[in-house]
Protein backbone atom coordinates (compact mmCIF):
# COMPACT_ATOMS: atom_id res chain seq x y z
CA UNK A 1 0.00 0.00 0.00
CA UNK A 2 1.23 3.52 -0.75
CA UNK A 3 2.87 5.21 2.21
CA UNK A 4 1.65 8.62 3.30
CA UNK A 5 3.21 11.40 5.31
CA UNK A 6 1.57 10.35 8.57
CA UNK A 7 2.77 9.52 12.01
CA UNK A 8 1.93 6.00 13.10
CA UNK A 9 2.08 6.71 16.84
CA UNK A 10 -0.49 4.71 18.76
CA UNK A 11 -2.92 6.68 20.96
CA UNK A 12 -1.03 5.48 24.06
CA UNK A 13 2.30 6.69 22.63
CA UNK A 14 0.74 10.05 21.70
CA UNK A 15 -0.56 10.53 25.26
CA UNK A 16 2.87 9.62 26.65
CA UNK A 17 4.48 12.27 24.45
CA UNK A 18 1.88 14.87 25.47
CA UNK A 19 2.50 14.00 29.14
CA UNK A 20 6.05 15.29 28.75
CA UNK A 21 4.74 18.84 28.28
CA UNK A 22 1.14 19.00 29.56
CA UNK A 23 0.14 18.03 33.10
CA UNK A 24 -3.25 16.40 33.72
CA UNK A 25 -6.21 16.72 31.31
CA UNK A 26 -6.14 12.99 30.51
CA UNK A 27 -9.55 13.07 28.81
CA UNK A 28 -8.51 15.80 26.37
CA UNK A 29 -5.25 13.99 25.58
CA UNK A 30 -7.12 10.76 24.86
CA UNK A 31 -9.51 12.53 22.49
CA UNK A 32 -6.81 14.23 20.42
CA UNK A 33 -4.69 11.05 20.39
CA UNK A 34 -7.62 9.07 18.99
CA UNK A 35 -8.33 11.81 16.42
CA UNK A 36 -4.70 11.70 15.28
CA UNK A 37 -4.67 7.91 15.01
CA UNK A 38 -7.96 7.97 13.07
CA UNK A 39 -6.30 10.11 10.40
CA UNK A 40 -3.62 7.46 9.99
CA UNK A 41 -6.29 4.71 9.95
CA UNK A 42 -8.23 6.57 7.27
CA UNK A 43 -5.18 6.49 4.99
CA UNK A 44 -5.07 2.70 5.28
CA UNK A 45 -8.67 2.42 4.01
CA UNK A 46 -9.04 1.83 0.28
CA UNK A 47 -10.84 4.46 -1.81
CA UNK A 48 -13.63 5.35 -2.44
CA UNK A 49 -14.61 4.70 1.19
CA UNK A 50 -11.54 6.64 2.35
CA UNK A 51 -12.98 9.88 0.97
CA UNK A 52 -16.22 9.37 2.90
CA UNK A 53 -14.54 9.22 6.32
CA UNK A 54 -14.72 12.70 7.83
CA UNK A 55 -12.48 13.90 10.67
CA UNK A 56 -14.06 13.99 14.13
CA UNK A 57 -13.59 17.63 15.09
CA UNK A 58 -13.18 18.48 18.76
CA UNK A 59 -14.37 21.26 21.08
CA UNK A 60 -12.26 21.75 24.22
CA UNK A 61 -14.19 23.46 27.00
CA UNK A 62 -12.29 24.87 29.93
CA UNK A 63 -10.97 28.01 31.64
CA UNK A 64 -7.87 29.83 30.43
CA UNK A 65 -4.42 28.50 31.27
CA UNK A 66 -5.32 24.80 31.65
CA UNK A 67 -3.50 23.47 28.55
CA UNK A 68 -5.98 23.69 25.64
CA UNK A 69 -3.63 25.45 23.22
CA UNK A 70 -0.54 23.54 24.39
CA UNK A 71 -2.21 20.17 23.75
CA UNK A 72 -3.11 21.16 20.18
CA UNK A 73 0.33 22.67 19.49
CA UNK A 74 2.24 19.65 20.75
CA UNK A 75 -0.09 17.36 18.81
CA UNK A 76 0.79 19.14 15.56
CA UNK A 77 4.51 18.76 16.32
CA UNK A 78 4.05 15.04 16.89
CA UNK A 79 2.12 14.64 13.65
CA UNK A 80 4.52 16.89 11.66
CA UNK A 81 1.40 18.53 10.29
CA UNK A 82 0.75 22.07 9.12
CA UNK A 83 -0.76 23.69 12.22
CA UNK A 84 -2.46 27.08 12.47
CA UNK A 85 -3.84 28.72 15.60
CA UNK A 86 -6.42 31.43 14.93
CA UNK A 87 -8.67 33.49 17.16
CA UNK A 88 -12.30 33.01 16.10
CA UNK A 89 -13.08 36.50 17.38
CA UNK A 90 -10.71 38.06 14.81
CA UNK A 91 -12.93 37.06 11.90
CA UNK A 92 -15.85 39.08 10.62
CA UNK A 93 -18.72 38.30 8.31
CA UNK A 94 -18.02 38.76 4.59
CA UNK A 95 -18.86 42.36 3.67
CA UNK A 96 -17.54 43.77 6.96
CA UNK A 97 -14.09 45.20 7.50
CA UNK A 98 -11.79 42.46 8.84
CA UNK A 99 -10.47 39.01 7.97
CA UNK A 100 -12.70 36.53 6.20
CA UNK A 101 -12.67 32.90 7.34
CA UNK A 102 -11.11 31.57 4.12
CA UNK A 103 -7.88 33.39 4.98
CA UNK A 104 -7.14 30.68 7.58
CA UNK A 105 -6.96 28.04 4.83
CA UNK A 106 -4.63 30.22 2.77
CA UNK A 107 -2.37 30.72 5.80
CA UNK A 108 -2.39 26.98 6.53
CA UNK A 109 -1.44 26.25 2.91
CA UNK A 110 1.42 28.76 3.11
CA UNK A 111 2.71 27.01 6.24
CA UNK A 112 2.57 23.67 4.40
CA UNK A 113 4.49 25.16 1.45
CA UNK A 114 7.19 26.41 3.83
CA UNK A 115 7.43 22.94 5.44
CA UNK A 116 7.69 21.11 2.11
CA UNK A 117 10.19 23.65 0.71
CA UNK A 118 12.43 23.12 3.73
CA UNK A 119 12.22 19.33 3.35
CA UNK A 120 12.89 19.44 -0.41
CA UNK A 121 15.86 21.76 0.06
CA UNK A 122 17.18 19.32 2.67
CA UNK A 123 17.18 16.56 0.03
CA UNK A 124 19.32 18.58 -2.39
CA UNK A 125 21.74 20.10 0.14
CA UNK A 126 24.75 18.05 -0.97
CA UNK A 127 24.15 18.80 -4.64
CA UNK A 128 23.53 22.50 -3.90
CA UNK A 129 26.70 22.69 -1.81
CA UNK A 130 28.77 21.12 -4.62
CA UNK A 131 27.33 23.52 -7.23
CA UNK A 132 27.88 26.50 -4.93
CA UNK A 133 31.49 25.45 -4.41
CA UNK A 134 32.06 25.30 -8.18
CA UNK A 135 30.52 28.77 -8.65
CA UNK A 136 32.66 30.17 -5.87
CA UNK A 137 35.81 28.68 -7.41
CA UNK A 138 34.79 30.26 -10.74
CA UNK A 139 34.72 33.61 -8.97
CA UNK A 140 38.04 33.03 -7.24
CA UNK A 141 39.70 31.59 -10.36
CA UNK A 142 38.12 33.15 -13.47
CA UNK A 143 39.05 31.89 -16.96
CA UNK A 144 42.53 32.89 -18.14
CA UNK A 145 41.20 35.71 -20.33
CA UNK A 146 39.40 37.28 -17.36
CA UNK A 147 42.32 37.16 -14.96
CA UNK A 148 43.93 40.45 -13.98
CA UNK A 149 46.98 41.53 -15.95
CA UNK A 150 49.42 44.35 -15.43
CA UNK A 151 47.46 46.43 -18.02
CA UNK A 152 43.88 45.70 -16.95
CA UNK A 153 41.66 44.90 -14.03
CA UNK A 154 39.02 42.34 -13.14
CA UNK A 155 35.97 42.33 -10.89
CA UNK A 156 37.45 39.38 -8.99
CA UNK A 157 39.36 40.37 -5.94
CA UNK A 158 43.05 39.55 -5.60
CA UNK A 159 43.53 36.88 -2.93
CA UNK A 160 47.13 37.69 -2.17
CA UNK A 161 48.66 35.31 -4.72
CA UNK A 162 50.88 36.88 -7.40
CA UNK A 163 50.61 36.05 -11.09
CA UNK A 164 53.97 34.35 -10.78
CA UNK A 165 52.64 32.05 -8.08
CA UNK A 166 49.62 31.10 -10.22
CA UNK A 167 51.65 30.44 -13.31
CA UNK A 168 53.95 28.24 -11.25
CA UNK A 169 51.11 25.76 -10.72
CA UNK A 170 51.28 22.60 -12.82
CA UNK A 171 47.98 23.36 -14.55
CA UNK A 172 44.75 25.33 -14.20
CA UNK A 173 43.08 22.15 -12.90
CA UNK A 174 45.63 21.61 -10.13
CA UNK A 175 45.34 25.30 -9.14
CA UNK A 176 41.56 24.89 -8.87
CA UNK A 177 41.97 21.78 -6.73
CA UNK A 178 44.48 23.60 -4.52
CA UNK A 179 41.96 26.41 -3.98
CA UNK A 180 39.22 23.84 -3.35
CA UNK A 181 41.31 22.23 -0.61
CA UNK A 182 42.07 25.62 0.92
CA UNK A 183 38.36 26.52 0.81
CA UNK A 184 37.38 23.31 2.59
CA UNK A 185 40.10 23.77 5.22
CA UNK A 186 38.79 27.28 5.94
CA UNK A 187 42.00 29.00 4.86
CA UNK A 188 40.06 31.45 2.67
CA UNK A 189 37.47 32.38 5.32
CA UNK A 190 38.93 35.83 5.95
CA UNK A 191 39.14 36.71 2.25
CA UNK A 192 36.51 38.84 0.53
CA UNK A 193 35.13 38.78 -2.95
CA UNK A 194 32.61 40.72 -5.01
CA UNK A 195 29.20 39.15 -5.48
CA UNK A 196 25.93 40.23 -7.10
CA UNK A 197 23.33 40.18 -4.31
CA UNK A 198 19.75 41.51 -4.19
CA UNK A 199 19.37 44.92 -2.61
CA UNK A 200 16.91 45.30 0.21
CA UNK A 201 14.03 47.74 0.01
CA UNK A 202 14.39 48.53 -3.71
CA UNK A 203 11.60 48.76 -6.20
CA UNK A 204 8.22 50.42 -5.77
CA UNK A 205 6.05 49.46 -2.82
CA UNK A 206 2.63 48.49 -4.11
CA UNK A 207 -0.40 48.71 -1.83
CA UNK A 208 -3.59 47.30 -3.32
CA UNK A 209 -6.88 48.31 -1.72
CA UNK A 210 -9.67 45.79 -2.11
CA UNK A 211 -13.06 45.26 -0.55
CA UNK A 212 -13.17 42.99 2.53
CA UNK A 213 -13.12 39.31 1.69
CA UNK A 214 -10.95 39.80 -1.42
CA UNK A 215 -7.54 39.24 0.18
CA UNK A 216 -6.65 36.55 -2.38
CA UNK A 217 -7.10 39.04 -5.24
CA UNK A 218 -4.95 41.52 -3.32
CA UNK A 219 -2.17 38.94 -2.87
CA UNK A 220 -2.28 37.99 -6.56
CA UNK A 221 -2.06 41.61 -7.70
CA UNK A 222 0.83 42.33 -5.35
CA UNK A 223 2.65 39.25 -6.64
CA UNK A 224 2.07 40.33 -10.25
CA UNK A 225 3.44 43.81 -9.53
CA UNK A 226 6.50 42.32 -7.81
CA UNK A 227 7.23 40.30 -10.99
CA UNK A 228 6.84 43.43 -13.13
CA UNK A 229 9.35 45.23 -10.90
CA UNK A 230 11.87 42.54 -9.93
CA UNK A 231 14.35 43.32 -7.20
CA UNK A 232 17.61 44.89 -8.33
CA UNK A 233 21.01 43.40 -7.59
CA UNK A 234 24.13 45.21 -6.53
CA UNK A 235 27.76 44.22 -6.22
CA UNK A 236 28.77 43.69 -2.59
CA UNK A 237 32.01 42.77 -0.90
CA UNK A 238 31.36 39.69 1.23
CA UNK A 239 33.51 37.16 3.08
CA UNK A 240 34.00 33.76 1.44
CA UNK A 241 31.81 31.81 3.97
CA UNK A 242 28.91 34.26 3.48
CA UNK A 243 29.27 34.06 -0.29
CA UNK A 244 29.30 30.24 -0.16
CA UNK A 245 26.14 30.17 1.99
CA UNK A 246 24.33 32.63 -0.33
CA UNK A 247 25.28 30.60 -3.42
CA UNK A 248 24.22 27.37 -1.68
CA UNK A 249 20.76 28.79 -0.91
CA UNK A 250 20.44 30.09 -4.45
CA UNK A 251 21.34 26.70 -5.92
CA UNK A 252 18.99 24.86 -3.54
CA UNK A 253 16.09 27.11 -4.60
CA UNK A 254 16.95 26.46 -8.23
CA UNK A 255 17.08 22.68 -7.75
CA UNK A 256 13.70 22.52 -5.99
CA UNK A 257 10.74 22.24 -8.36
CA UNK A 258 8.17 24.76 -7.10
CA UNK A 259 5.36 22.96 -8.96
CA UNK A 260 6.09 19.77 -7.01
CA UNK A 261 6.34 21.75 -3.76
CA UNK A 262 2.90 23.32 -4.33
CA UNK A 263 1.36 19.97 -5.20
CA UNK A 264 2.79 18.24 -2.10
CA UNK A 265 1.87 21.17 0.14
CA UNK A 266 -1.75 21.18 -1.01
CA UNK A 267 -1.99 17.43 -0.47
CA UNK A 268 -0.47 17.76 3.00
CA UNK A 269 -2.82 20.62 3.90
CA UNK A 270 -5.85 18.63 2.78
CA UNK A 271 -4.86 15.36 4.43
CA UNK A 272 -2.96 16.37 7.61
CA UNK A 273 -3.73 20.04 8.26
CA UNK A 274 -4.86 21.03 11.77
CA UNK A 275 -6.60 24.33 12.57
CA UNK A 276 -6.97 25.37 16.19
CA UNK A 277 -9.94 27.74 16.55
CA UNK A 278 -9.42 29.54 19.84
CA UNK A 279 -12.10 31.57 21.62
CA UNK A 280 -14.93 30.00 19.64
CA UNK A 281 -17.25 30.93 22.51
CA UNK A 282 -16.80 34.59 21.49
CA UNK A 283 -18.76 33.98 18.28
CA UNK A 284 -21.57 32.05 20.00
CA UNK A 285 -24.94 33.79 20.35
CA UNK A 286 -25.66 34.96 23.86
CA UNK A 287 -29.16 34.11 24.94
CA UNK A 288 -31.43 37.04 25.68
CA UNK A 289 -29.21 39.71 24.12
CA UNK A 290 -31.68 40.50 21.40
CA UNK A 291 -30.80 41.24 17.82
CA UNK A 292 -27.90 43.66 18.34
CA UNK A 293 -25.42 44.33 15.53
CA UNK A 294 -22.74 42.40 17.45
CA UNK A 295 -25.10 39.42 17.66
CA UNK A 296 -25.73 39.56 13.91
CA UNK A 297 -21.99 39.72 13.22
CA UNK A 298 -21.31 36.68 15.44
CA UNK A 299 -23.99 34.65 13.68
CA UNK A 300 -22.57 35.75 10.33
CA UNK A 301 -19.11 34.46 11.24
CA UNK A 302 -20.67 31.11 12.22
CA UNK A 303 -22.45 30.93 8.85
CA UNK A 304 -19.21 31.68 7.02
CA UNK A 305 -17.28 29.17 9.15
CA UNK A 306 -19.74 26.34 8.54
CA UNK A 307 -18.80 25.51 4.90
CA UNK A 308 -15.08 25.61 5.77
CA UNK A 309 -15.56 23.08 8.57
CA UNK A 310 -17.97 20.80 6.72
CA UNK A 311 -15.92 20.82 3.52
CA UNK A 312 -15.52 23.26 0.67
CA UNK A 313 -12.86 24.30 -1.86
CA UNK A 314 -10.83 27.43 -1.15
CA UNK A 315 -8.76 29.02 -3.90
CA UNK A 316 -5.18 29.86 -2.95
CA UNK A 317 -2.28 31.13 -5.04
CA UNK A 318 -0.91 27.57 -5.06
CA UNK A 319 -4.16 26.05 -6.31
CA UNK A 320 -7.56 24.99 -4.94
CA UNK A 321 -7.54 23.40 -1.47
CA UNK A 322 -10.33 21.11 -0.26
CA UNK A 323 -11.11 21.41 3.45
CA UNK A 324 -13.08 18.15 3.82
CA UNK A 325 -10.38 16.34 5.82
CA UNK A 326 -8.73 19.18 7.73
CA UNK A 327 -9.00 18.58 11.48
CA UNK A 328 -10.55 21.45 13.42
CA UNK A 329 -9.96 21.70 17.16
CA UNK A 330 -12.01 24.49 18.76
CA UNK A 331 -11.65 25.78 22.28
CA UNK A 332 -13.35 28.23 24.57
CA UNK A 333 -14.02 29.01 28.20
CA UNK A 334 -17.80 29.25 27.63
CA UNK A 335 -18.28 31.38 30.75
CA UNK A 336 -21.05 33.54 29.30
CA UNK A 337 -22.59 30.94 27.02
CA UNK A 338 -22.73 27.21 26.28
CA UNK A 339 -21.64 25.12 23.28
CA UNK A 340 -25.36 24.68 22.56
CA UNK A 341 -25.51 28.45 21.82
CA UNK A 342 -23.53 27.83 18.64
CA UNK A 343 -25.52 27.34 15.45
CA UNK A 344 -26.91 23.77 15.38
CA UNK A 345 -25.22 23.05 12.04
CA UNK A 346 -21.84 24.10 13.46
CA UNK A 347 -22.36 22.09 16.64
CA UNK A 348 -22.94 18.99 14.53
CA UNK A 349 -19.53 19.43 12.91
CA UNK A 350 -17.81 19.18 16.32
CA UNK A 351 -19.04 15.80 17.57
CA UNK A 352 -16.40 15.37 20.29
CA UNK A 353 -16.61 17.61 23.35
CA UNK A 354 -14.00 17.50 26.07
CA UNK A 355 -14.08 19.29 29.42
CA UNK A 356 -10.73 20.48 30.75
CA UNK A 357 -10.62 20.95 34.49
CA UNK A 358 -9.30 23.90 36.45
CA UNK A 359 -5.86 23.29 37.92
CA UNK A 360 -5.23 22.89 41.66
CA UNK A 361 -2.23 23.02 43.96
CA UNK A 362 -0.99 19.52 43.11
CA UNK A 363 -1.16 20.19 39.34
CA UNK A 364 0.76 23.45 39.82
CA UNK A 365 3.49 21.59 41.73
CA UNK A 366 3.77 19.04 38.91
CA UNK A 367 3.80 21.77 36.24
CA UNK A 368 6.75 23.41 38.02
CA UNK A 369 8.76 20.20 38.21
CA UNK A 370 7.76 17.46 35.73
CA UNK A 371 7.55 18.72 32.10
CA UNK A 372 10.66 18.82 29.93
CA UNK A 373 10.18 22.59 29.66
CA UNK A 374 9.28 23.06 33.37
CA UNK A 375 9.64 26.61 34.69
CA UNK A 376 12.11 25.50 37.38
CA UNK A 377 14.40 24.09 34.67
CA UNK A 378 14.05 27.24 32.57
CA UNK A 379 15.03 29.63 35.37
CA UNK A 380 17.83 27.35 36.57
CA UNK A 381 19.29 27.35 33.03
CA UNK A 382 18.92 31.14 32.71
CA UNK A 383 20.76 31.90 35.96
CA UNK A 384 23.42 29.27 35.19
CA UNK A 385 24.57 31.64 32.43
CA UNK A 386 25.56 34.07 35.23
CA UNK A 387 27.46 31.33 37.07
CA UNK A 388 24.75 30.83 39.70
CA UNK A 389 23.67 27.28 40.49
CA UNK A 390 20.03 27.76 41.47
CA UNK A 391 18.36 25.08 43.55
CA UNK A 392 14.76 24.96 44.79
CA UNK A 393 13.83 23.06 47.91
CA UNK A 394 10.75 20.89 47.51
CA UNK A 395 8.96 22.90 50.21
CA UNK A 396 9.64 26.13 48.28
CA UNK A 397 8.10 24.70 45.10
CA UNK A 398 5.03 23.54 47.04
CA UNK A 399 4.71 26.99 48.61
CA UNK A 400 4.73 28.65 45.17
CA UNK A 401 2.07 26.20 43.98
CA UNK A 402 -0.06 26.94 47.07
CA UNK A 403 0.17 30.71 46.64
CA UNK A 404 -0.59 30.46 42.89
CA UNK A 405 -3.79 28.54 43.65
CA UNK A 406 -4.70 30.95 46.45
CA UNK A 407 -4.31 34.03 44.22
CA UNK A 408 -6.29 32.35 41.41
CA UNK A 409 -9.14 31.73 43.88
CA UNK A 410 -9.12 35.29 45.23
CA UNK A 411 -8.80 37.09 41.91
CA UNK A 412 -9.19 35.98 38.30
CA UNK A 413 -8.40 32.33 37.60
CA UNK A 414 -5.77 32.40 34.84
CA UNK A 415 -4.61 28.83 35.39
CA UNK A 416 -0.97 27.87 34.99
CA UNK A 417 -0.10 31.31 33.61
CA UNK A 418 -0.17 32.50 37.22
CA UNK A 419 3.01 30.47 37.83
CA UNK A 420 4.99 32.71 35.46
CA UNK A 421 4.04 35.75 37.55
CA UNK A 422 4.82 33.98 40.83
CA UNK A 423 8.24 32.81 39.62
CA UNK A 424 9.16 36.29 38.39
CA UNK A 425 8.26 37.82 41.75
CA UNK A 426 10.15 35.18 43.73
CA UNK A 427 13.32 35.51 41.62
CA UNK A 428 13.10 39.27 41.09
CA UNK A 429 15.92 40.16 43.52
CA UNK A 430 18.13 37.25 42.43
CA UNK A 431 17.69 38.02 38.73
CA UNK A 432 18.50 41.71 39.26
CA UNK A 433 21.65 41.16 41.32
CA UNK A 434 22.88 37.98 39.60
CA UNK A 435 25.65 39.69 37.54
CA UNK A 436 27.03 41.30 40.73
CA UNK A 437 27.02 38.13 42.84
CA UNK A 438 29.88 35.70 43.21
CA UNK A 439 29.42 32.46 41.31
CA UNK A 440 28.16 29.59 43.39
CA UNK A 441 25.13 27.76 44.67
CA UNK A 442 21.96 29.49 45.78
CA UNK A 443 19.11 27.61 47.46
CA UNK A 444 15.54 28.95 47.37
CA UNK A 445 13.70 27.91 50.53
CA UNK A 446 10.03 28.12 51.52
CA UNK A 447 10.58 31.02 53.94
CA UNK A 448 12.26 33.03 51.14
CA UNK A 449 9.24 32.40 48.87
CA UNK A 450 6.86 33.53 51.65
CA UNK A 451 8.96 36.63 52.31
CA UNK A 452 8.78 37.62 48.64
CA UNK A 453 5.07 36.92 48.17
CA UNK A 454 3.23 36.92 51.49
CA UNK A 455 2.47 40.66 51.70
CA UNK A 456 1.25 40.80 48.12
CA UNK A 457 -0.76 37.56 48.13
CA UNK A 458 -2.43 38.49 51.44
CA UNK A 459 -3.60 41.84 50.08
CA UNK A 460 -6.29 41.12 47.49
CA UNK A 461 -6.14 44.61 45.95
CA UNK A 462 -2.36 44.37 45.47
CA UNK A 463 -2.72 40.84 44.07
CA UNK A 464 -5.01 42.09 41.35
CA UNK A 465 -2.34 44.45 40.08
CA UNK A 466 0.93 42.64 40.81
CA UNK A 467 0.17 38.92 40.76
Amino acid sequence: MKKHHFTSLTPRETVEELDKYVIGQAEAKRSVAIALRNRWRRQQVEPPLREEIAPKNIIMIGPTGVGKTEIARRLAQLAQSPFLKVEASKFTEVGYVGRDVESMIRELTQLAVNMVEKEEEGLVQEQARALAEERLLDLLLPPQSARPTSHGSSNVIELGYSTADKSAADSAGSTRERFRAMLRRGELDERSLELDMPTKGTGPSVEVFTVPGMEEMQNSMQEAFSKMFPGKKEKRQVKVPEALEYLRREEAERLVDQGTVAEKAIRRTEQTGIIFLDEIDKIASRGGSGGSSAEVSREGVQRDLLPIVEGTTVSTKYGPVKTDHILFIASGAFHMCKPSDLAPELQGRFPIRVNLHALGEEEFYRILTEPQNALIRQYTALLATEGIELEFEDAAIREMARIAMQVNQKTEDIGARRLHTIMERVLDEISFTAPDRDSGKMVVRADYVRAQLEDISANEDLSRYIL
